[in-house]
């Protein structure tokens, strides 16, 4: 699945791919009840993104259900 996260006062925003959208909620809720001035997030490639906590404007998680189904089908 795919998570975004937005960093605040910029456009950017940094997207991931996560195995487990349930447990990077989790993650990410935990980090933010601790004292970490840094909050690191891993994706499935194994690519690490550190983001000053503070910075964080929000975080998007995509699930599956979210996804929009595109279908064709021959014409008659």
């Amino acid at each position: 699945m795919k998570a975004r996260i937005g960093i605040a006062d910029t456009d950017r925003i940094v997207d991931l791919e996560v195995d487990d959208p349930e447990a990077f909620e989790t993650s990410v809720g935990a980090a933010f009840s601790g004292d970490e001035a840094m909050i690191w997030f891993e994706d499935t490639k194994g690519r690490r993104v550190g983001i000053p906590r503070g910075r964080i404007a929000f975080v998007e998680v995509e699930k599956r259900q979210d996804r929009a189904s595109v279908g064709f089908a021959a014409g008659g």
